[in-house]
């Protein structure tokens, strides 16, 4: 009897200690997932903080050195892509729109993915660059400029495009800046829709990102009917044969779907 409780005593205490190592093990994974999720938190913090202000003091810097140095009225983000092209030569232009976060310079170059995952200096970076795809020509009436941003949980980059879903958005804010080292010049939204990056083997559809030069009107009325026909309302605009420009930012309703807005220089 004695020999039988010893037994259950012995056989308690390795269940109990058994327990206590789950428990152990238990608290230290707990322990590593909290270090983790408070990790990431404090790098999604310190990117988002470290993008924002890698933009904020350009245009502030540019308007008191370009006051300072001329003495004289001109454009500020004229302005800026000069003395930005100092640093980096694939700066060919500016892209701002008002009642957005939208206001970076725009970067090309011959490769379409390099400035998918770096920032205007070169520098690595998840937020990447607002970029021109490397077919468009910014400064050819005739070329289609295709231009591609992030969309960013945090506000930044091309974020702001997804406004445009809403139609009262879209009256309240009808205009895009873009600017060249040579001028800046107004384009005017005229068609807002929901698409996304097809598969090669599919037929029938619109790939607005296919076309990169309207060389002829007919061309240019086959892009914007088949815009119009995707569009999420009608922006009642007239078509003329300036630039066209198409700002496309990624939008998750759908696998691989896409944001894009069509805008006319005028």
């Amino acid at each position: 009897m004695e020999k039988e409780e010893k037994q259950k005593n012995n056989k308690g205490k390795r269940h109990k200690k058994k327990n206590n190592k789950i428990l152990v093990v238990i608290r230290i994974v707990l322990v590593i997932a909290a270090i983790t999720s408070a990790t990431y938190i404090l790098l999604y913090f310190y990117n988002s903080y470290k993008n924002k202000n890698l933009y904020a003091d350009i245009l502030p810097n540019i308007q008191e050195n370009r006051v300072n140095e001329t003495g004289q009225e001109s454009s500020v983000l004229v302005s800026a892509v000069k003395e930005l092209q100092k640093e980096n030569a694939d700066i060919k232009g500016w892209i701002k729109i008002d009642g957005t976060n939208i206001n970076y310079p725009l970067l090309q170059t011959t490769d379409n993915d390099y400035y998918v995952t770096r920032n205007y200096k070169k520098e690595k970076s998840k937020y990447g660059s607002i970029f021109i795809n490397s077919n468009s020509d910014l400064k050819d009436e005739k070329s289609h400029v295709l231009i591609y941003g992030h969309d960013m949980k945090d506000g930044q980059m091309f974020a702001g495009l997804i406004n445009y879903t809403n139609k009262a958005f879209y009256e309240e804010n009808l205009f895009i800046t873009i600017a060249t080292d040579e001028k800046e010049e107004k384009y005017k939204i005229i068609c807002v829709f929901k698409s996304r990056q097809f598969y090669e083997d599919e037929t029938g559809v619109f790939r607005y990102y296919r076309y990169f030069n309207f060389n002829t009107q007919n061309e240019l009325k086959e892009y914007i009917n088949n815009c119009k026909k995707e569009q999420l309302y009608d922006t009642k605009t007239d078509i003329t044969d300036n630039q066209i420009i198409t700002l496309t930012t990624c939008e998750y309703s759908q696998d691989n779907g896409r944001l894009v807005v069509v805008a006319q220089k005028i």
